[in-house]
């Protein structure tokens, strides 16, 4: 049997049934339901950030996208009445579509949603994580949220967390007016939130972070460097745009410099842009593997904000080394 809410009222001390709908009380699904979520994420899940709505995908709008503290999109496809089965195959639909979006995709959907960056929307929305320790969109999340649910989707929807790990649930509503006119939203979920986070950590592939510098011979070093940057990377192709000139010219330079850079070179659009690029290419610098680059570019954390890179320098050493695979990549 599938999942079902039912609200009742106290009435000079006795319980009568309320029976509410949106319809009946002239709720829209766009105008009236998405608004509620997109203002109050916290009652599909806690840990969400919206960043779109309506959001245009290969197979029509998504009703709403979001991010949620450990970097997944999530996808969140709304139904004023009872979820059906064919609610589950729409959201993979719109999922498969999103895992192939960029951040700077992401980041402009964002930014004409909410008038932030996302790194601005990110760090607000969850001020106590590392955005340079997030790896952002690799798992997607599909929440599906309506006021009722057919109990083939609810058996698909706990068949495929159980058997399979999918990170995919559904929130059920009930709205509720009560004799005073009082207008209430509360809700279950099918897979327990508590549950449905486990399974997600479990998921979740965490990459080894290091602040160890690799000890190669410079022939070992140079192509090293030379195969990253030619990567079909962006951080690897603004690290050579703009990071490695910038150092080299200037030696030591921080972080807000490096973003009017970014912006002055027209890798950026705005500085808040810059400074999620910047963010990314920070994040590869302190991967495990990428010792490699941590030999050759050095930096110091932010008094302030111990995650952060706030000032970076290339090694005295290796700064020839570094003009002589810039001036190679350069020749035709």
């Amino acid at each position: 049997m599938s999942t079902e809410i039912k609200t009742w009222q106290v009435i000079d001390g006795k319980l009568q049934p309320v029976n509410s709908s949106l319809a009946a009380a002239g709720r829209k699904e766009a105008q009236d339901l998405e608004e509620w979520i997109a203002s109050q994420p916290a009652i599909i899940g806690s840990g969400i950030a919206i960043i779109g709505r309506q959001v245009p995908t290969k197979s029509g709008p998504l009703d709403l996208l979001g991010i949620d503290r450990h970097g997944n999109t999530v996808i969140i496809e709304l139904k004023r009445d009872k979820l059906p089965r064919e609610a589950l195959a729409q959201a993979i639909d719109y999922a498969s579509d999103v895992a192939d979006w960029s951040i700077e995709k992401l980041s402009e959907i964002c930014a004409q949603y909410t008038g932030k960056s996302l790194e601005d929307h990110l760090t607000e929305s969850f001020p106590d994580i590392s955005l340079e320790n997030l790896n952002i969109n690799e798992t997607q999340r599909i929440v599906l949220v309506g006021f009722g649910i057919e109990s083939a989707l609810e058996r698909m929807l706990n068949w495929l967390s159980d058997a399979y790990g999918v990170t995919i649930n559904a929130i059920l509503l009930q709205y509720v007016q009560t004799s005073n006119g009082d207008e209430l939203l509360s809700r279950v979920a099918v897979i327990s939130e508590e549950l449905e986070q486990q399974r997600s950590q479990r998921r979740r592939f965490q990459i080894p972070m290091s602040d160890e510098a690799g000890n190669y011979p410079p022939d070992v070093l140079k192509e090293k460097l030379k195969h990253y940057l030619s990567q079909n990377l962006w951080s690897a192709k603004r690290m050579r745009k703009v990071l490695l000139p910038v150092l080299l010219r200037d030696n030591k330079t921080s972080r807000e410099e490096l973003k009017r850079e970014f912006v002055k070179r027209g890798e950026a659009v705005t500085e808040r842009e810059a400074g999620l690029f910047l963010s990314l290419i920070s994040q590869q610098i302190g991967m495990a593997k990428n010792d490699f680059l941590r030999q050759i570019i050095g930096y110091e954390y932010h008094p302030d904000v111990p995650w952060m890179k706030e000032r970076y320098f290339i090694r005295e050493e290796y700064k020839n080394l570094v003009r002589e695979v810039i001036e190679e990549m350069d020749t035709p």
